[in-house]
């Protein structure tokens, strides 16, 4: 029996790096894990969603939506959430080698 890496599943199912379709999933895949680290970061804290919430600003189901993936959450309510459970966030930022059209 042939094994495949996860690499090469990936690009023969979902595409290759670089394809519109392979860029999606790795988005979606990314909003994925924000919200597993806010839900997990929030009950290492003992916090309720709505708990939270109220650190942050915002109804319980805007911390739902952020720790359930859905992507309309404002950067600036994420970046508020982890000041209210106190947690260091990094970005890796990396530049693509396109070509940048400023009109």
């Amino acid at each position: 029996m042939k094994t495949y890496s996860l690499d090469e599943v990936t690009d023969k199912y979902v595409g290759k790096l670089g394809t519109e379709n392979r860029d999606k999933f790795e988005q979606e895949l990314n909003l994925e894990l924000l919200g597993q680290a806010v839900r997990k970061a929030r009950k290492d804290r003992k916090l309720t969603q709505a708990q939270l919430g109220e650190l942050v600003g915002v109804q319980k189901a805007q911390i739902s939506k952020i720790e359930n993936n859905l992507n309309d959450a404002r950067f600036e309510t994420i970046l508020k959430v982890f000041k209210a459970l106190n947690a260091k966030i990094n970005f890796h930022i990396e530049l693509l080698n396109q070509d940048l059209n400023i009109v």
